[in-house]
């Protein structure tokens, strides 16, 4: 990244990153013997359900190259509940304008790695540093908003 000398970052076709989010699952029991779900299934469905958000929905700045599903469902076991719960792997592969548009990704609860793709090297001004760290704060502040919006109800 270069400084333009206004302070705007300055990306020659922005940056590539390939992003792992885990989304979760947590099944559903039936009553008696029917109408339960299991938790792989609850996570996949999940995971669909966003998929089809990131393929339908157009985010600012950010381009999705490919959506790669193909990693299995695993599941782990939760001390505190006593229960199992899965994940549902995603790797999407994305081009964006700039690492602001990147943090919309890296706030997220499901969020696993990022790895970026292009370019080899990013050199940050102070400037950009800060605005970085400004848009890292306003994005954890809407998903807060998010989260006691979605448990608060």
């Amino acid at each position: 990244m270069n400084n333009n000398g206004n302070g705007e970052e300055n990306l020659k076709g922005g940056v590539r990153a390939k992003i792992r989010l885990d989304f979760k699952g947590i099944g559903k029991p039936g009553r008696l013997f029917f109408g339960g779900r299991n938790t792989e299934k609850a996570a996949e469905e999940v995971r669909d359900q966003q998929v089809a958000m990131f393929r339908n929905v157009p985010i600012q700045g950010i381009s999705i190259e490919d959506i790669d599903m193909s990693i299995e469902v695993y599941t782990v076991y939760d001390d505190i509940n006593h229960t199992e719960i899965a994940y549902a792997p995603v790797e999407i592969m994305v081009a964006a304008d700039t690492l602001q548009d990147l943090l919309r990704f890296v706030v997220r609860e499901d969020f696993r790695k990022v790895e970026i793709l292009e370019p080899a090297q990013v050199q940050l001004s102070n400037y950009e540093i800060e605005r970085l760290l400004f848009r890292f704060s306003e994005e954890m502040k809407d998903y807060r908003e998010y989260l006691e919006r979605k448990y608060n109800r």
